[in-house]
């Protein structure tokens, strides 16, 4: 059997700690600014803050690009001219094209030494699927029997933020103006969880943003038993006031500290959701 590389893309928000332990490459997906020539690759030629920074100078959301089908060409080729068969996954084909794009790559390079997973998510949301990809291929599993186990798990994740300014998602015609001007008339922060692969807002507590973190944990305390305790994510997009520390401190409570994994998301989830934005991410195991 082939020796076997993972490759994700950069939403999947993985830590440099993580990527490196587990042996998997990361390939980037673009970002631009309207009125910009250039090309910024995720995490690459651009920071989370200096995003932030050219976002409120320009008042402009960032636009976001899928990695194209010659970039993944290049990527899978690589590798299965060195003898290596290969397992992708990136954000969800609901949420961008680079998983068609990944499939139309695998039929130019090769079907049998490629599997193209569609995580369906964002964020750690992949991670997690990824990281359960390295468990597989540490277990002896090929990439079809590793594809074919992780696709049973992709229905199985949980992922949910609270997000604090929503001038993000208005800039980015995500919002309208009068929800914007609702939200923080009457102090709302949503939460937005990814549902049937889209990202969907699906409360809207009123008050401190700490209530809406706090209607995080207890839908994590309600789903305890029935929860992946292999690894737990807490990611966030920055400019936090702690709140990363209160549900880490939370969370020790349930779950072993080592697999619980503080991580920051990169330029192409940040340029969606703004700073201030933070989740609790988990597998269900029903």
């Amino acid at each position: 059997m082939n020796k076997i590389v993972i490759i994700a893309d950069s939403t999947c928000d993985l830590s440099e700690e993580l990527i490196k332990k587990h042996d998997i490459k990361i390939v980037p997906l673009h970002v631009s600014f309207k009125g910009d020539d250039t090309d910024y690759l995720d995490g690459v030629s651009i920071t989370r803050e200096e995003l932030y920074k050219k976002a409120d100078e320009l008042n402009i959301t960032p636009s976001t690009g899928a990695r194209n089908v010659s970039e993944l060409i290049e990527d899978f080729k690589q590798y299965v001219d060195q003898g290596y068969d290969v397992v992708f996954t990136g954000i969800g084909s609901g949420l961008s094209s680079t998983y068609n794009n990944a499939l139309l790559a695998r039929q130019e390079v090769s079907e049998e030494h490629i599997e193209v997973v569609d995580s369906q998510n964002l964020s750690t949301g992949i991670g997690l699927l990824v990281l359960k990809m390295a468990k597989f291929r540490d277990e002896g599993l090929n990439i079809h029997e590793i594809a074919s186990k992780v696709r049973e798990l992709v229905p199985l994740v949980s992922a949910k933020f609270c997000i604090d300014r929503l001038d993000y998602l208005h800039r980015g015609g995500r919002c309208s103006g009068m929800t914007k001007a609702l939200a923080e008339l009457f102090k709302i922060h949503p939460i937005a969880k990814v549902i049937n692969n889209k990202l969907t807002v699906y409360r809207m507590p009123r008050g401190k943003y700490i209530k809406a973190v706090d209607e995080q944990i207890n839908e994590f305390k309600k789903d305890f038993d029935h929860i992946d305790k292999d690894c737990v994510f807490i990611t966030h997009s920055g400019h936090m006031d702690g709140e990363e520390k209160y549900i880490y401190d939370e969370l020790a409570k349930y779950i072993p500290i080592e697999n619980i994994h503080i991580t920051e998301a990169g330029c192409v989830i940040c340029s969606h959701c703004g700073p201030k934005t933070i989740g609790i991410l988990y597998i269900l195991e029903k």
